[in-house]
């Protein structure tokens, strides 16, 4: 029988551990390999959480962030792009300077500032350091309604209001701009992406879903689409098609209970259920 040599769609995931497996490095491998793709990551930061809260933060040392990028990029490269929240200045400055270094394309930012509680997980400093530093050279951004907030310095009111805001962002930062509606009340949930690329916009709506299984949803959907660019599929088309991988992952999830506040999405819900 003849050899194949196959290659396999490649995706790097740049974040914070999370111990309980939800949300971070951990659901961003497992929508990596049920999307598809071959995982790699580096690790920003380690924590001890489960589904309650977030107990411990040990941030990783710049120069052994720095070596984790290397040694992917060296050996293994990478197709697509997913960073995560990054904890300080310092930090933000070496990805960037080493996906730069590398000509890393298609990156996916999830610019993580903000808890659901709506506090900012961020001093002022770093958030102006992810608005002048990383999203620029990002190809899609994923930010939610406080993170959208806190990068316009403007108050949303309503989800009537953001495409304005999308193509505000995406004007500012040179960016597409994928604006998550899951933390208005609404029972339709319309999120909008604006492709900058074509200059098309598209609305996304689905209907809430009344479950306690909901952490790590931005994780999920940023890491589906970086999969999905990782595989050559267009933005829109990776989009599309990672939104509808995290609706189907929360879905699935509704009838599993695990821990005792917030659980995790059924990732891998193609494979066993």
């Amino acid at each position: 029988m003849e050899n194949i040599n196959k290659n396999y769609s490649r995706a790097l995931t740049i974040a914070g551990s999370d111990s309980g497996g939800g949300a971070g490095i951990q659901a961003d491998l497992k929508t990596f390999s049920a999307c598809g793709c071959y995982g790699t990551s580096a690790i920003t930061a380690l924590t001890a959480q489960n589904t309650v809260g977030v107990i411990d933060i040990h941030p990783i040392p710049i120069t052994h962030l720095e070596k984790q990028m290397e040694a992917v990029l060296d050996d293994i490269g990478t197709d697509a792009v997913k960073i995560g929240m990054l904890h300080s200045c310092e930090t933000i400055t070496s990805v960037v300077q080493t996906l730069k270094k590398y000509k890393v394309k298609n990156i996916v930012v999830d610019p993580v500032m903000v808890a659901t509680s709506g506090d900012k997980l961020l001093l002022n400093e770093a958030i102006n350091h992810i608005g002048n530093e990383l999203l620029p050279i990002a190809r899609l951004i994923t930010p939610n309604k406080y993170e959208c907030e806190l990068l316009l310095n403007k108050k949303i009111n309503n989800q009537s209001e953001l495409k304005f805001f999308t193509y505000e962002l995406a004007t500012k930062y040179n960016t597409s701009v994928l604006l998550k509606a899951g933390h208005f009340n609404n029972d339709a949930l319309t999120d909008i992406f604006y492709n900058k690329e074509t200059n098309e916009f598209l609305e996304l709506t689905s209907k809430r879903v009344k479950t306690n299984n909901t952490h790590g949803t931005g994780c999920t959907l940023s890491s589906a689409i970086t999969a999905f660019l990782a595989q050559g599929f267009s933005l829109q088309k990776a989009v599309i098609k990672g939104k509808e991988y995290l609706e189907s992952a929360i879905h699935k999830s509704v009838n599993y209970t695990l821990g005792k506040g917030h659980g995790p999405l059924h990732h891998f819900y193609n494979f066993w259920d």
